[in-house]
């Protein structure tokens, strides 16, 4: 086993040749010499061929790379790679299984919560509760560590090559999506069928349970403090789990539409070349059936062939063209009424004036005014009953009035002198 502080001094020293290394890990498991003395030299070109060598050999003494058995192959030391990868956020996606197996183990570690807490066992209650706060610390950083590693999916997808076919560009993508982000979408469901929340609220509405019955009993400070810092915790990890879910959805779900919107598009044009070629253009494009149409994407655009007037002006004089003389026909006479009619308001108002009171307004002026159109005696109707001259009283049962040509529905409005 090496030494610690060997190791330690060693990343120290030769920290930008192992972060190299550990990028060339995620392609290469294992490493020859002249890989490593090629990184050697990238990182330090100023050294010659010995000091390189003498650089690898001291990575080797450190225990930063390890040789591998029956070859003379090196490999990074497991807990350098996690521990690089982890700084460096270089770490690869981890498994949905295992997250759902520490969010299983949080209703293990609450039901042994329950259990110390009843029979007034405080070393099983600090067990449990040791035993929570450390599930609620690895799946925190797990998910922290995915998120990165999904980020770093999107971007490689994002940043390849436009040439490259786009199912090659986004399988990691499409492959973490069906592998990782929806199993963890079905764990997170706020429904029945989710268990990350509900495990999390059980186990938090535990410790604020036993914090409370706790200082209730006056318990250690030591033990109320242990348990409050571990529901704080808890809350945390609700907080922090619903946003890694809603970043990790919001960066792939896009790049998953893509890839299904180009395959259809694809089918389509496939589809539709495939007619071309055994149909011929004309019968292909001019099939009314909607699966052989072009994609949403044609542009349809109208043609048409106009002449234009120096070519008019040159055709009529060769023939003569002598334009007819085309007589507008004269308005005649419309017999049909007026819509605006012409009405002295003023005599009506009078009229009101000395008739006053007045059981019903409607029925009044179609008495004494029955002659005009239906539209005007409704027009001074209303704006009779809004005048602040009079006061203007509703009835609440209605009646109904018929005019020239409709038939009102209405509460009458009895009309009176204001006091």
């Amino acid at each position: 086993m090496a030494n610690p502080r060997s190791l330690i001094y060693g990343l120290y020293t030769h920290w930008d040749t192992v972060e190299v290394l550990v990028r060339l890990s995620r392609e290469f498991a294992v490493l020859t010499s002249d890989q490593v003395l090629g990184c050697i030299a990238k990182v330090s070109p100023q050294l010659d061929a010995e000091a390189q060598g003498g650089a690898l050999r001291a990575m080797v003494n450190a225990d930063i790379l390890q040789p591998c058995a029956r070859s003379s192959d090196l490999q990074l030391n497991a807990y350098v790679l996690d521990f690089v990868r982890g700084l460096t956020r270089e770490h690869e996606l981890g498994l949905a299984a295992v997250l759902q197996a520490r969010v299983a183990a949080i209703r293990e570690a609450t039901e042994a919560l329950n259990e110390g807490m009843q029979g007034a066992d405080m070393d099983r209650v600090r067990g449990a509760a040791n035993k929570l706060a450390e599930l609620f610390r690895q799946i925190s950083l797990q998910l922290d560590q995915d998120r990165h590693a999904l980020l770093e999916l999107a971007e490689d997808a994002k940043s390849a090559d436009a040439s490259m076919p786009i199912a090659q560009r986004y399988r990691h993508v499409l492959e973490a999506y069906d592998q990782y982000v929806e199993p963890m979408n079905q764990m997170m469901d706020t429904g029945p069928q989710g268990t990350f929340y509900r495990y999390l609220e059980d186990a938090e509405r535990s410790l604020d349970l036993a914090f409370e019955q706790l200082s209730v009993q006056g318990g250690l400070y030591s033990h109320r403090l242990q348990l409050r810092q571990v529901a704080h915790q808890a809350k945390e990890l609700r907080r922090f789990g619903r946003l890694i879910a809603q970043q990790c959805a919001d960066t792939v779900l896009p790049l998953r539409e893509e890839m299904r919107q180009h395959n259809a598009l694809t089918s389509a044009v496939s589809m539709l070349l495939g007619q071309v070629r055994k149909r011929g253009l004309r019968r292909a494009l001019s099939c009314p059936t909607g699966d052989t149409a072009l994609p949403v994407w044609r542009n349809e655009r109208g043609f048409r062939l106009q002449l234009g007037d120096e070519v008019r002006a040159v055709m009529a004089a060769a023939r003569q063209y002598q334009p007819q003389s085309v007589t507008f026909p004269q308005d005649e006479p419309d017999n049909t009424p007026s819509l605006l009619e012409h009405v002295d308001e003023s005599a009506i108002r009078a009229h009101l004036q000395r008739s006053l009171p007045v059981e019903s307004l409607l029925d009044w002026l179609n008495t004494h005014h029955g002659h005009l159109q239906d539209a005007t005696l409704l027009r001074l109707f209303h704006e009779l009953q809004h005048d602040s001259a009079w006061l203007v009283e509703a009835c609440e049962q209605p009646e109904k009035t018929t005019l020239q040509t409709i038939r009102i529905l209405h509460h009458p409005h009895r009309v009176s002198f204001r006091e």
